[in-house]
């Protein structure tokens, strides 16, 4: 069992830095490199690097579901300590419904992105990328892209609490 956990920790930690790598790399250097260069190119070119990366994170996000749910039923977390006061208000509980709240919220944010928003967002720069409505349907697009980075690093953040403890 100490060899499935320990492949399936390492399986989640493989999951969440090529997601949050993924993710830093298309907001830190392929968005900033694409404004310099020709709207439409950058348009396509965005839109098809967005459409690959979005399915290599939500094969991400079904890896991490499957493999924490493994980790944490491995450390003695079951459904009904859940509804237990006690656990609920352990400095491990808490950090536990933080880290699920945090994935729920990714989970919601990323379809609005991946689904919604920045098929639009794409949609529009092809159609016009200096219209009114590119430069909007772009801003919402990066609203959300910042608030999953932002939800990342409080992931990962708990994710090492659960792991090392909180320090205080």
């Amino acid at each position: 069992m100490r060899l499935l956990y320990l492949v399936s920790v390492g399986i989640h930690i493989l999951a969440a830095t090529v997601w949050i790598g993924g993710m830093l790399f298309l907001v830190l250097v392929v968005v900033p490199w694409l404004r310099r260069g020709g709207r439409t190119d950058a348009a396509i070119f965005l839109r098809e690097t967005g459409e690959r990366f979005r399915n290599v994170g939500w094969i991400c996000f079904g890896l991490l579901l499957i493999t924490g749910t493994f980790n944490l039923w491995v450390r003695g977390v079951r459904l009904s300590d859940f509804g237990r006061a006690e656990w609920l208000e352990s400095s491990f509980g808490k950090t536990v419904l933080v880290k699920l709240g945090a994935f729920l919220v990714v989970l919601v944010v990323s379809a609005l992105h991946d689904f919604v928003v920045g098929p639009r967002a794409t949609k529009a720069i092809a159609a016009d990328a200096r219209s009114t409505d590119a430069r909007q349907q772009r801003r919402r697009a990066s609203m959300l892209g910042r608030i999953n980075v932002v939800l990342a690093i409080v992931l990962v953040a708990a994710g090492v609490v659960l792991v090392r403890g909180t320090p205080w």
